[in-house]
């Protein structure tokens, strides 16, 4: 048996230039991994998928959960029926915008390569991760990326400082799928200067890349969950020194050089799910 934790990811900045002919749409993000996680623990079984899971209620623990389709894949990708019981611990809360799910399919990639001394590259595990979900291959190796494509195309940035982090989740879910097909009908018409950010951020430019922090999709957002919004003015007013929504939401994250100060920001917020951690 062997241990992994699926991280959570926020989305620094996340910008749409269009719908790609097969379907998907043609993003750019900076993406974060925060310490927040999953605990998966794997074990070799005679064949097949097993799963249980303590915690995220409502989540399926059969196929259709992105954990038992990344030990599938695995398996294809490998052919060879690598059989795995994953016992998973939920605390990243679903729908959030966090990756929970692809966080948890990454794992189980990256666990079952050890479990079975596979020896697979860090690329091969993207492949795999691919072909489970576009956010997948970024939780497979963390840190600070640019994602691009439909966000499997990853370019490594310079870590960042280790800010840390509360994320508010208020009440309420958005559908990833609705929540870019309500952006088709209104596409945005400022972009986050993504280029721009990830220079001020690899020359310690704090202040400026925050300035240009943008999410494209929380005006979608709001049109479901106003909530959002008072997150952010709440998270800002209490002294975060950025405050956005992450993936399609509905989560909201500030970041704060200081546990005191984040302690401050969480108190700040009311009917949302809390949580404070930090940069991984």
């Amino acid at each position: 048996m062997l241990e992994e934790l699926a991280r959570a990811k926020i989305n620094l900045t996340l910008d749409i230039s269009g719908l790609r002919a097969d379907g998907y749409h043609e993003v750019s993000m900076i993406l974060q991994t925060i310490e927040l996680a999953d605990e998966l623990k794997l074990e070799k079984i005679s064949g097949g998928v097993e799963l249980f899971m303590t915690g995220g209620e409502g989540i399926p623990t059969d196929e259709k959960n992105l954990a038992w389709k990344a030990a599938i894949a695995f398996q294809k990708f490998c052919g060879k029926d690598f059989g795995v019981s994953i016992s998973l611990v939920k605390k990243i809360p679903a729908a959030a915008g966090l990756a929970g799910g692809s966080a948890d399919a990454a794992a189980v990639i990256r666990g079952m390569n050890r479990l079975y001394e596979t020896n697979l590259t860090e690329d091969e595990l993207c492949a795999i991760g691919s072909l489970v979900g576009s956010d997948v291959p970024f939780c497979i190796i963390g840190g600070t990326c640019l994602a691009e494509g439909r966000g499997e195309i990853l370019t490594r940035l310079a870590p960042i400082k280790k800010f840390n982090v509360v994320l508010a989740k208020p009440q309420g879910e958005i559908s990833t799928a609705w929540s870019y097909k309500t952006y088709d009908e209104n596409p945005a018409t400022i972009h986050p200067p993504t280029q721009e950010i990830v220079a001020q951020l690899a020359c310690g430019d704090y202040d400026s890349a925050f300035k240009n922090f943008s999410n494209v999709l929380e005006g979608v957002a709001l049109k479901k969950i106003s909530a959002v919004a008072d997150c952010k003015n709440k998270m800002l007013a209490a002294g975060a020194k950025v405050a956005l929504m992450s993936g399609s939401g509905p989560t909201v994250f500030a970041l704060t050089d200081d546990e005191r100060s984040a302690k401050k920001i969480a108190a700040s917020i009311e009917d949302a799910q809390i949580f404070i951690t930090k940069i991984f």
